[in-house]
């Protein structure tokens, strides 16, 4: 069974429940996938994400950083809440990795469920990463957690449009933000994202599915636009 109804996950990055399910009265029918982070799940709870993987598959993204438990547990209420994909750190190390896999096993035995390693942040460039990471280059650091992640058993990655050429691991599941629409957006790189592509690029490096929020969300027709969207990820 699929994880996602299309390649096409909708980063609902706003700040109230009315204003979410607006969006998702809209849209929600069309989107692959729907992506919450803090700013709605800190504010709202699990309920929030039981009501909308009532409308699609929910991407839960906290990004769990902690001991090996705390992020076991963090994972499993995310799972619990209703959530299809949740994001750890990569960098929280071998022992963590491979508790969260031998986790994803297990509730795989009750619903499809991917546990998705964020490995360099797309708002990072060489230059704005933290000073005790600059020896290496970001390309290095996406490689070594990369196979630390494959290592452990997990098989889902957040990774940038720039490093998918690279990842070629067999069964891994890649998923992209930073998505812009255009060639001119990519090359202005606008907004907080540093590494960013258009759809098709994205697709056609490797990715398994794309994370986009403010083009759509601040589309004069989102529905026009996600159709050209996964008309261009075909």
């Amino acid at each position: 069974m699929s994880l996602l109804k299309n390649p096409l996950i909708l980063a609902l990055d706003v700040d109230s429940k009315e204003d979410a399910f607006k969006i998702l009265d809209h849209i929600g029918d069309l989107v692959g996938g729907v992506k919450l982070g803090p700013r709605l799940v800190y504010r709202y709870g699990a309920s929030l994400v039981s009501e909308v993987a009532e409308i699609s598959p929910v991407f839960v993204d906290n990004k769990y950083f902690d001991i090996p438990s705390t992020m076991v547990a963090a994972v499993k209420a995310s799972f619990d809440a209703g959530a299809t994909l949740v994001t750890v750190h990569a960098m929280a190390g071998k022992e963590a990795l491979r508790e969260l896999h031998k986790l994803e096993t297990e509730l795989n035995q009750i619903r499809p469920f991917k546990i998705l390693a964020v490995t360099v942040l797309t708002s990072w460039s060489q230059e704005s990463m933290p000073a005790s990471l600059h020896n290496w280059s970001v390309e290095n650091h996406v490689r070594s957690l990369t196979q630390e992640v494959y290592n452990s058993g997990l098989r889902g990655l957040v990774c940038s449009g720039h490093e998918l050429e690279y990842l070629n691991y067999p069964g891994l599941f890649k998923v992209t933000p930073g998505i812009r629409l255009s060639t001119d957006q990519v090359q202005i790189q606008s907004e907080d994202q540093k590494r960013v592509m258009t759809p098709k690029q994205a697709m056609k490096a490797g990715a398994s599915a794309l994370v986009i929020g403010r083009p759509i969300l601040q589309s004069h027709d989102p529905r026009k636009t996600i159709f050209e969207i996964l008309e261009s990820c075909s």
